[in-house]
């Protein structure tokens, strides 16, 4: 990863809390387990051992990237007023539909719940629209004009 990671202070506070979490407590969790595993006996036949390795490696994968995202932050201040920024909730009419995101940090989106991250196509589009704006998205059949219907940044 070697372009930054847009984020708010607090967003990198709760990245950095969970890295400490999974550096510590689950790091021990998952020793344990490959121990534990490991007194059950002959190892190449050992399937909870192996599953234990396996997990083990997954945490150190997750640790790495969050780790990396970090590092490639940008810390940005959250939007106020009547500009979509990082933390606003943006409303958009796209085709008669009306869509609702609010956007955040990569490492935060989900887009089934309505988190969309910033750095995203979608997000970069709306990141500094106000009501009224018509913004241009990108899709992978051309692109399509949408109306920004509403901006709130609590």
């Amino acid at each position: 990863m070697s372009e930054t990671v847009k984020m708010t202070q607090a967003s990198r506070d709760r990245l950095e809390a969970e890295v400490e979490k999974l550096e510590g407590e689950a790091r021990r969790e998952a020793a344990e387990k490959i121990g534990t595993a490991r007194a059950e006996g002959d190892l190449k036949e050992n399937a909870e051992y192996h599953a234990a390795k396996d997990d083990a490696a997954m945490l150190e994968a997750k640790i790495a990237r969050m780790r990396e995202q970090l590092r490639a932050a940008e810390i940005v201040e959250a939007a106020n007023g009547d500009t979509a920024g990082m933390g606003s909730t943006v409303t958009y009419e796209d085709g008669g539909k009306e869509m609702r995101f609010t956007l955040v940090p990569g490492s935060e989106a989900d887009p089934g719940k309505g988190r969309l991250s910033i750095d995203s196509p979608v997000g970069e589009a709306l990141a500094g629209a106000t009501v009224g704006d018509t913004r241009s998205l990108e899709t992978p059949s051309g692109p399509r004009d949408v109306r920004i219907t509403s901006v709130t940044n609590d």
